[in-house]
């Protein structure tokens, strides 16, 4: 699809006005975010991807729309895994709920940035290398098969990872927050507080889960434009989000099952259009492998959508169906604890 400059902008501004809206309304007083307060920005949000997509729609046609619809639930379910280990930063480091929002959206205004560095490498790399559909199809396949075949990732996941070692290093870090302040002055010495060091932990998780993401958007679509604004929609609603699921992500127990399958059907997707686009000489002599079938958006998104319905319907079933097994035994461990020991000699055998 080709965007002129003018829409670029046009688009970055109303990112811009988006994080404004953010730091300036919905932050402009620290507080702890409500259920219904989250439910609010999370529609806000979604409805925003929506009328995007609409338009890309009405001005790129539906194949363009289609592209960006599945790209945007790509990214937001890949997303939506992240916030365990969000949860497990928020927790290790003590984050104060009233502070957690603003925590969230710097960490992702930094992943924004980051993100938008890698799609535009790979923007490049994708239009001038064949091979590096190989690459990213192996990337892609990787990942779901160590998603498929392990534990859950937040179990080998350090909050406290390179990226935050190297801060501990370059400076000294307070014991305790000090409001939202990032840093403070103390004995004519610059120290950093938790609060800075979170954030880094949050910008540097995010780059380590856009080894896959990335990946997986190019996969769907090569057009820079429809790559970022997936991106940029999904990120800017995941901080309301983590709000409004709290707790019941941990319910989606089957959810790396099912991004996993996203993955792997990307991952194949991948490798089957870099067959199309094949210059590899020790593969059918450099020639393209034009008898491959391709598969379009609409398949993807109908496979996409398909995979993450089953898989939050089994999730729930499955916590359900746990919930009152746990609640059987928990009835009858009281029922016996009840029991007197001599009743309970008398009982007919």
């Amino acid at each position: 699809m080709s965007v002129p400059g003018w829409v670029w902008a046009a688009a970055l501004a109303g990112l811009l006005a988006l994080i404004l809206l953010d730091l300036f309304v919905v932050d402009r007083k620290p507080h702890r975010v409500t259920v219904s307060e989250a439910a609010k920005w999370v529609t806000f949000y979604v409805g925003c991807a929506v009328a995007f997509g609409v338009g890309v729609w009405i001005f790129g046609g539906s194949e363009h729309a289609a592209a960006f619809a599945t790209g945007y639930i790509t990214e937001y379910s890949l997303s939506v895994d992240n916030l365990f280990i969000f949860m497990i930063i928020m927790a290790n480091f003590a984050v104060p709920a009233i502070h957690q929002h603003r925590v969230l959206l710097i960490g992702i205004m930094m992943a924004l940035v980051m993100r938008g560095i890698f799609i535009g490498l790979g923007a490049q790399a994708v239009q001038h290398f064949s091979w590096i559909f190989w690459l990213f199809g192996g990337i892609l396949i990787y990942t779901a098969w160590k998603l498929a075949v392990s534990k859950q990732e937040d179990e080998e996941y350090d909050p406290n990872g390179g990226l935050v070692r190297l801060v501990r290093k370059l400076f000294p870090v307070t014991s305790e927050y000090h409001g939202a302040r990032l840093t403070i002055k103390r004995d004519g010495r610059r120290w950093v507080t938790p609060m800075l060091i979170v954030i880094v932990a949050i910008g540097g998780a995010d780059l380590v889960f856009a080894v896959d993401s990335i990946p997986a958007i190019f996969g769907i679509t090569q057009d820079a434009f429809l790559v970022f604004a997936a991106n940029a929609f999904a990120l800017m609603g995941l901080r309301q989000l983590y709000f409004l699921l709290g707790g019941l992500v941990e319910k989606l127990v089957y959810l790396s099952r099912g991004l996993a399958v996203i993955l792997g059907f990307i991952g194949l997707k991948l490798v089957m259009h870099a067959l199309h686009e094949n210059e590899l000489p020790f593969i059918n002599g450099g020639e393209h492998v034009s008898w491959v079938p391709e598969i379009n958006n609409w398949v993807s998104l109908g496979v996409i959508v398909s995979v993450l319905g089953i898989t939050t319907l089994a999730s729930i079933l499955k916590t359900r169906r746990d919930e009152r097994a746990g609640g059987g035994d928990e009835a009858t461990a009281d029922q016996s604890e009840a029991t007197p020991t001599g009743e309970a000699d008398k009982a007919p055998r």
